[in-house]
């Protein structure tokens, strides 16, 4: 099974000028800026500070490139969806989000993170559904699992399907950063994705 031994950040990007070469497969991380981007990345990786957590949502506005194990790249986008950030830096983040989706050659899936509490919000439908059109979806990471009791964990799962208007196909992964669970059955998507 996969395991990151390695990992570190090797560029930040604003623009396609400042992304790393097109050298190596890419897997992009997204979801709302307080859905545990960060946390389910420090768990993927094994390393507690690998992608910095804060209290403070929103704080990835940039694109941050991480190499793992010297054979891919984990990719964190932007968050979306943060009501205090300014209309300017919010307007920003589409059309960076939309360069690196729409030309990056080396990008194979986007894995979608929703939290399992809440029903996915518009912008969450708007993000799988942007994906759907450039064939990156088919992964969602339902955050914060162990908020949630088994029998509502499988009811919200199918909510979120149902929402999202995910296929037979498309598969939901619950995954809990301070419970250390899910991480397996995710990283070995991550193998599935790199292996084809």
């Amino acid at each position: 099974m996969l395991k990151i031994n390695e990992s570190e950040l090797i560029a930040v990007a604003v623009k396609p000028a400042q992304y790393p070469p097109e050298n190596m497969p890419e897997i992009a991380f997204a979801g709302r800026s307080n859905v545990g981007k960060s946390s389910l990345l420090n768990l993927l990786t094994g390393r507690k500070k690998l992608a910095r957590v804060s209290g403070a949502p929103g704080k990835t506005r940039t694109i941050n490139f991480y190499e793992a194990n010297g054979r891919f790249r984990i990719v964190d986008l932007p968050g979306y969806g943060y009501a205090k950030v300014s209309k300017s830096m919010s307007k920003d983040w589409g059309p960076m989000m939309e360069k690196y989706l729409s030309s990056r050659q080396n990008l194979l899936k986007v894995v979608q993170l929703v939290d399992i509490r809440h029903d996915p919000t518009k912008l969450d439908i708007q993000m799988y559904d942007y994906l759907r059109h450039y064939g990156l979806d088919g992964i969602v990471v339902a955050t914060k699992a162990d908020k949630v009791s088994k029998n509502e964990m499988a009811k919200n799962i199918s909510k979120i399907r149902k929402i999202l208007k995910l296929s037979q196909e498309d598969t939901v992964i619950p995954v809990s950063a301070l419970k250390r669970t899910g991480q397996d059955i995710l990283l070995n998507e991550v193998e599935k994705i790199l292996d084809v």
